[in-house]
């Protein structure tokens, strides 16, 4: 996780040691230790205030792909688009607390300040999720509105609340400060690990509203929220707060564009070259802090290739959660909601570090292969290809059980023959239904019956016993049909119905009636669902319910009340059920699958997460050490800016091609992995070529560096600048 690595970024910048603010303040006192040791008190509430917080985040974001798809009944590119464009506000948002913590605030009142954003956000996206309130523009824009606070929140605090945890420390306690630093990531994917597993369970296993439980899955990660804004309050009294001691990421950026603006205004050629285009910015600033800026360009050219990366691991909570919308989740014991399955990323990581760190690395060490940070960072991108490789290919599976995709003047229709012989059926003009239809026959699959225009007029005969008898139906395009064949009074008679074009959304189950009886029928279902439908082969509406077996329903007929069994009914299944008499004291009903059930168990996509999170642990936690490693202590925070950066553009990627570039899903992933390999290679040639740096030796260098003498600057345009 990115936020996690980031905070490893905070553990080095501590440990080295801030230059102290000029000035004069006060000394800041020492906080009471934890039972004896050299742990400051106060930091128990930081890792408790850490915990709430990731809580909060990850479990109100497990279920937000789901809320858009099944709340306000978007599409799946435009859930996937807002999903990625909300992550991508949280990757930008750190930029904006970090200035003002560094600048204006200090961390403290910083933390304070935005988790108040934080928790009004997390209240107004619950408040949204309330389906009696208002309409969906209202839920819309309350949500919004909710999730544009969060994002805020949880992005400006990001850089400060592990910063603000080292500051408890003295500086002699820097083992202690290492440790504390451990504490704070095990908590992080502690709240990860819960929230991603708990959350979903809220959302799907409990019911308000008579629908899936949003408000109460949004409502739990606000209250965590607020006991993280509680809990960090209550320790403010044993708190060390250091001033606001300026934002080295401003200056790095007025250095640039300085440099910048004084080499576009002296474009002369009379004008002396200068070693490095960072050089023309010696009029204003100063030789260090331009030796720095150097050391860090080297880093954050390195950067470049890294939004792929991101571009593909956040599509966990997106992607790859519609997709395990359409699997079959029943692992026997216990049935996974789909979004469940993300709590795998936060578990692999952390069985995955120990492993790689104690056995993985130092095995690759004795095999004497040099396996560098570069080459390390290299697997982890192709480690994340190779996932979506797995999940093109579950992808493909999966699409076998779904409905053939409708063009214009194109339709689908099949035989139900309720009658008791069997039925020939042709259609005019058409080449269909080769064989007899059986009585209760399980009907094939759906034949195609093209059409002449948007809809058409047709002759259906029906030869039956010797009879040959037409009906007349009207058929449009994109539409799919069941023809009804059954006795009525003696005669042969049929309906013309539709059926459901695609499967049921989010692994429900599609069912509904058909009363062969000649009497009105009252359907009871699970004590929760009743259905009215009127005799003489009427059928009802689809009514959508979880994946069970219902065998506890009830009939209710002008001869009284009987017991009514369903049996299973699949993840993902549509069934038309047709009561056909009442014998024995039961209903006897006739099941037909009308679109086959999810076959795919969720099961498949554990091997996919396992490479993601194995190539997690490659790409990020390697690539921020050795990005660290590179540059001088004074400006790990721009490096942690410039890596919160790339998940933030690698996000947006994921929504540009959401909302431009639709296609079938597989394809897409093909799509990602083919992009992320390629980039691979670029980033592999780039890496080949970076010759790693000490920046001490850098530093000196620099030092040593002649610097154009003041009589080549008289001429410059920038000679009014004051020194």
């Amino acid at each position: 996780m990115a936020e996690g690595d980031s905070m490893r970024q905070d553990a080095n910048e501590a440990q080295a040691g801030d230059d102290p603010p000029k000035g004069d303040f006060p000394v800041q006192k020492k906080s009471p230790k934890l039972c004896g040791s050299n742990y400051p008190l106060s930091i128990a509430f930081i890792v408790v205030n850490e915990f709430c917080e990731r809580f909060s985040y990850y479990g109100m974001r497990a279920v937000l792909t789901l809320y858009f798809l099944s709340f306000f009944h978007w599409d799946e590119n435009l859930s996937t688009a807002v999903y990625h464009a909300f992550s991508a506000l949280c990757y930008f948002t750190p930029v904006v607390g970090a200035i003002m913590a560094d600048s204006w605030l200090g961390k403290y009142r910083t933390i304070i300040y935005l988790s108040i954003v934080y928790v009004v956000g997390h209240l107004i996206k619950s408040v949204g999720a309330i389906p009696s309130l208002g309409n969906q523009v209202v839920h819309v824009i309350l949500s919004m509105v909710g999730l544009f606070l969060i994002a805020l929140g949880t992005g400006g605090i990001k850089p400060c609340v592990s910063a603000f945890g080292g500051d408890q420390f003295e500086e002699e306690h820097t083992s202690e400060r290492s440790k504390f630093f451990s504490i704070f990531y095990l908590s992080i994917n502690a709240g990860s690990l819960i929230s991603t597993f708990v959350t979903p369970v809220l959302r799907g296993d409990v019911k308000c509203f008579g629908e899936d439980c949003y408000a109460l899955a949004f409502g739990v990660p606000a209250a965590l929220m607020v006991l993280a804004l509680v809990v960090f309050i209550a320790g403010s009294g044993l708190y060390r707060k250091t001033p606001p001691q300026g934002n080295i990421l401003l200056e790095v950026c007025k250095c640039i564009g300085f440099a910048i603006k004084n080499r576009l205004k002296n474009r002369s050629s009379q004008i002396p070259k200068r070693d490095h285009w960072l050089d023309w910015a010696s009029e204003k600033y100063s030789k260090q802090l331009i030796g720095e800026i150097k050391m860090v360009t080297r880093v954050l050219f390195l950067f470049i290739p890294l939004p792929m990366f991101w571009a593909l691991f956040d599509q966990q909570g997106s992607r790859w959660t519609l997709q395990a919308t359409k699997m079959n989740a029943d692992f026997g014991i216990y049935v996974l909601q789909p979004d469940q399955m993300q709590f795998l990323n936060p578990l692999l990581i952390l069985v995955f570090i120990p492993i790689f760190d104690l056995g993985l690395y130092p095995l690759i060490n004795m095999c004497k292969f040099n396996f560098t940070p570069i080459r390390k960072m290299a697997t982890g991108m192709i480690l994340a290809g190779m996932a979506f490789g797995l999940a093109a290919i579950v992808e493909v599976k999966i699409n076998e059980t779904d409905m053939p995709r409708l063009v214009p003047e194109e339709s689908l229709i099949r035989v139900l023959n309720l009658a008791k012989n069997p039925v020939q059926v042709t259609i005019q003009d058409k080449d269909l239904f080769q064989q007899p239809v059986g009585a209760f026959q399980n009907p094939a699959e759906y034949s195609k019956l093209l059409l002449n225009g948007e809809q058409q007029s047709l002759r259906f005969t029906l030869r039956y016993q010797g009879l040959s008898l037409p009906f007349n139906y009207t058929v449009k395009e994109k539409l799919v049909y069941s023809l009804i064949v059954f006795e009525a009074e003696g005669n042969l008679s049929s309906h013309l119905i539709t059926d459901l074009e695609a499967k049921p959304e989010n692994g429900l189950a599609a069912v509904r009636f058909i009363n062969g009886l000649n009497q009105d029928v009252n359907l009871t279902i699970d004590s929760k669902w009743f259905i009215a439908v009127q005799r003489n082969y009427s059928a009802s509406e689809y009514s959508l319910l979880e994946r069970d077996k219902y065998n506890n329903g009830k009939c209710i007929t002008e001869m009284g009340e009987f017991p009514l069994e369903l049996g299973l009914l699949d993840f993902g299944a549509s069934y038309t059920i047709v009561i056909t008499n009442v014998s024995g004291g039961a209903v006897k009903t006739w099941k037909s699958e009308d679109i086959k059930a999810n076959n795919v168990h969720m099961a498949w996509q554990l091997p996919q997460y396992l490479l993601i999170s194995a190539g997690e642990v490659m790409f990020s936690i390697t690539g921020l050490a050795f990005s660290y490693s590179q540059s001088p202590a004074s400006m790990k925070s721009v490096l942690q800016a410039g890596w919160l950066l790339t998940v933030a553009v690698g996000n947006t990627f994921v929504l540009v091609v959401a909302q431009t570039a639709p296609m079938a899903q597989w394809a897409e992933f093909v799509l990602f992995t083919v992009l992320l390999f390629a980039v691979c290679i670029i980033f592999s040639v780039m890496g080949y070529f970076y010759v790693s740096v000490d920046p001490e030796d850098l530093e000196e260098k620099e030092e040593k560096r002649e610097t154009p003498s003041r009589g080549n600057m008289i001429s410059l345009v920038t000679q009014k600048t004051k020194l």
